[in-house]
């Protein structure tokens, strides 16, 4: 099923604001810890640079391959393929271990069990169109949910960009791209009246903007 994503910057002050007006009227996610939780992703993108110059160019139905983290937990390793249409997103995923993941970023892809769908067809991408990991995103995430429509409301700060390195759980050297806060807004078929009035009445910018391509483009060294 495709949920509604919307995206906007807003800066610090007032997501602090917007935090404590939420945090009357949602839940934080039960996932989290201290009530944030740190998110590392390898993206990858094939030869072209496909996914990335598709956003770039605003391209309306695409889709990127990822493998996340959570708090750099590896007994926790999730591959993920996002559809993007618009303002809607479809997500699959599934849970590899590290073992599988090591396959994966040494190449050793002819060791690897394809029982999975989602895990045969990223493989299969890799061999047919060079899918190749592209840029790490690291950015700490506040989780707000409701249960009307599976709301759910993140603010993701201190994004930066793993440009230089393909290992999520090795030595890792990051640079600073964004100053500001990424709100994502996600709901099925509407937005509550009374979340969307609270967050209608912060100063925010609202653009289609891609933590990826943000961190992709990041080449200072």
């Amino acid at each position: 099923m495709y949920r509604h994503e919307l995206k906007f910057i807003i800066n610090k002050a007032y997501s602090e604001m917007l935090k404590n007006q939420l945090a009357l009227i949602m839940d934080i996610d039960e996932n989290s810890i201290d009530n944030t939780y740190f998110i590392r992703s390898l993206y990858f993108d094939d030869i072209n640079n496909s996914a990335y110059y598709e956003k770039v160019d605003g391209v309306e139905k695409r889709k990127k391959y990822r493998i996340r983290v959570y708090n750099l937990d590896d007994s926790f390793i999730r591959l993920e393929r996002k559809d993007k249409d618009r303002d809607l997103t479809h997500k699959e995923q599934t849970i590899i271990n590290k073992e599988v993941y090591n396959k994966i970023i040494n190449n050793q892809l002819d060791d690897i069990d394809l029982s999975d769908n989602l895990l045969k067809e990223f493989v299969t991408l890799i061999k047919t169109k060079g899918l190749k990991p592209a840029v790490i995103v690291d950015y700490n995430r506040l989780a707000y949910t409701y249960p009307l429509f599976d709301t759910r409301i993140t603010f993701d700060e201190n994004i930066k960009s793993g440009r230089f390195s393909h290992d999520l759980f090795g030595e890792l050297l990051t640079y600073d791209v964004l100053d500001d806060v990424v709100l994502e807004v996600k709901f099925n078929e509407m937005l509550p009246k009374h979340i969307a009035s609270v967050i209608m009445n912060i100063p925010s910018v609202r653009q289609a903007i891609s933590k990826y391509a943000l961190c992709f483009e990041k080449k200072e060294i």
